[in-house]
């Protein structure tokens, strides 16, 4: 097995749940979420001499991923592929308040916040997915932060 076969399989052991939790919340079921990640090692294994190293793999997957994801859900998409998703908590019902608070934010902040918390992506990762500088990421988690705070802090505590 070559080095980026063995890599991708690393990546796969490590990191599966993560990729599937992260996907969940764009497909909407951890079941299509499972089949997102599964179709895209698959794609990510067969173009693997693609990969040129200039972004983390987990990135390179993440975009392959996702676009699995995409076309599972069988919808036309316009590009830029994260502002086009509006990522959700799979169980809102489990805390209600949490997921009203995600769904104000901005799709784009929101697929950050999922990428980083619900796919324990590392700010590098997210910065290579998204195309943005970790800089941008590190700011919109702060804003990310601060909007949640504020829609889960009571007022009573504010005061």
């Amino acid at each position: 097995m070559d080095a980026r076969a063995t890599a991708l399989q690393e990546l796969y052991e490590d990191r599966y749940v993560a990729f599937r939790n992260a996907l969940a919340t764009v497909t909407g079921s951890r079941e299509s979420a499972r089949d997102a990640v599964q179709e895209a090692f698959t794609r990510a294994f067969a173009q693997r001499q693609r990969y040129r190293g200039e972004a983390p793999l987990a990135a390179w997957v993440w975009k392959i991923a996702f676009r699995a994801a995409l076309e599972g859900r069988r919808r036309p998409l316009a590009l830029p592929l994260e502002d086009s998703v509006e990522p959700t908590l799979l169980e809102p019902e489990r805390d209600p308040e949490l997921a009203a608070a995600l769904q104000r934010l901005s799709p784009r902040r929101r697929l950050i916040v999922f990428l980083r918390y619900f796919g324990d992506f590392s700010y590098a990762e997210i910065a290579a997915a998204c195309e943005v500088s970790e800089g941008t990421i590190a700011a919109t988690l702060a804003q990310a932060h601060a909007e949640l705070r504020a829609a889960l802090t009571p007022e009573e505590a504010i005061r």
